[in-house]
């Protein structure tokens, strides 16, 4: 047992987590966003990961505070230095995945490209992380997460503003087609290597993972039904699919698609509405539920729509959210070391997963990561410069 930077006791053994993932050993070499997302919801769901930073910090560690880090230890090596490599490459002999979220060709220069670490481990699944891919005319150039989404089709419809496009952070790029997809491939590939005993690349790119969580919208393009922003059935274009102000200043959400879900949203609004199959009904239908729901506060109108099928919902900040009885009821948020933050999803029947470390400082694990994994010559490397172990 070692102490922790957090001064608990821990052991960094094979399969410290409790979900369905325990007893998978991951190497992350870290990044920045969806990289570190992806290991973290492995993380949460029982594997071991250890996260392999730079030595000298730079971007990649941003502290005690660094949600996307939790749940795995921090091993600083200075991978231009060939034994901080040979240490990596060590660790990868006794992996089930990799994990990088560099430019392509960077793990290559290094000497941890895919070749390298597939002839130490044939059986090894090499997830890769990029905005535009492996391969294309855009390949290792620069980019974020609003531009993977525009190139990808999916920020021109976003927002229910007709005059230009709003981008919602950077969910649907870095973590919706990014982070959910390098996980789903990399799931998919460990369960193929189990079968073959043959590993391989999973090329996850951000603006594929995008282009695929369009099926529908693209679906309904192929059906005549797109419009342009904020006149479609999902985005606005319709008054029982909106949001609306509350004369507190907040927000309601209303998605009332269904016949039946309507029929009981018009009975608890409190006011005559006209028939909404009519078309020409659709802006008087708009500009009464407008100024009715400017009649309340949000929290007056979500006690009146509480658990019903009128598929209201207040608009909440993450705090709200937390003590919310039903998000409170499910420990959808969960305090940890002090901080709230998202509890692991989803949720499993038998091997329930937990949270286990809270974010590392870079390098605070090094000697006890590396030491848990196998290797016994850490106080050579420390000295050697190829390995810091901050105290």
């Amino acid at each position: 047992m070692t102490q922790t930077h957090d001064g608990s006791e821990t052991s960094y053994a094979l399969g410290r987590g409790t979900g369905p993932l325990r007893g998978v050993k991951v190497v992350e070499i870290a990044g920045i966003g969806p990289g570190p997302h992806a290991c973290m919801i492995l993380a949460d769901l029982g594997a071991d990961v250890i996260r392999i930073e730079r030595a000298g910090g730079g971007t990649f560690n941003f502290g005690a505070a660094d949600l996307l880090t939790r749940g795995r230890p921090s091993v600083a090596l200075d991978l231009k230095n060939p034994a901080a490599v040979e240490t990596v490459l060590r660790l990868v002999e006794e992996a089930d995945v990799l994990v990088e979220g560099m430019r392509p060709g960077v793990t290559e220069r290094l000497g941890l490209g895919p070749d390298d670490c597939l002839a130490r481990n044939p059986r090894l699944v090499y997830g890769r992380m990029t905005g535009w891919g492996q391969d294309g005319p855009w390949a290792r150039a620069a980019g974020h997460d609003m531009n993977y989404i525009a190139l990808a089709g999916a920020l021109h419809g976003l927002g229910q503003d007709p005059a230009r496009p709003h981008f919602p952070a950077n969910l649907v790029g870095d973590f919706g087609g990014g982070s959910t997809y390098l996980v789903i491939g990399v799931l998919a590939a460990l369960l193929e290597a189990r079968l073959s005993g043959e590993g391989q690349v999973v090329d996850a790119a951000i603006v594929d993972g995008t282009a695929h969580l369009q099926t529908m919208t693209v679906a309904f393009a192929a059906m005549g039904m797109a419009g342009g922003r904020g006149s479609g059935m999902l985005d606005g274009g319709l008054p029982w699919y909106d949001v609306y102000e509350t004369s507190d200043g907040g927000h309601v959400t209303l998605g009332a698609l269904e016949p039946q879900f309507w029929d009981e949203f018009v009975r608890l609004v409190g006011i005559d509405l006209p028939d909404r199959n009519d078309g020409r009904h659709i802006p008087a239908i708009r500009t009464a539920l407008t100024a009715r729901f400017a009649e309340r506060t949000r929290d007056e109108w979500a006690a009146v729509f509480d658990g019903t099928d009128a598929c209201v919902a207040p608009v909440l900040t993450v705090a709200e959210a937390a003590a919310h009885p039903h998000v409170a009821a499910r420990g959808t948020y969960v305090e940890h070391g002090g901080v709230l933050q998202p509890a692991p999803a989803p949720r499993f029947s038998r091997t329930e997963a937990t949270l286990t470390s809270t974010p590392a400082e870079l390098g605070a694990d090094t000697r006890a990561a590396l030491r848990a994994w196998g290797i016994e010559d850490v106080d050579a490397l420390i000295e050697g410069g190829a390995a810091v172990q901050r105290d």
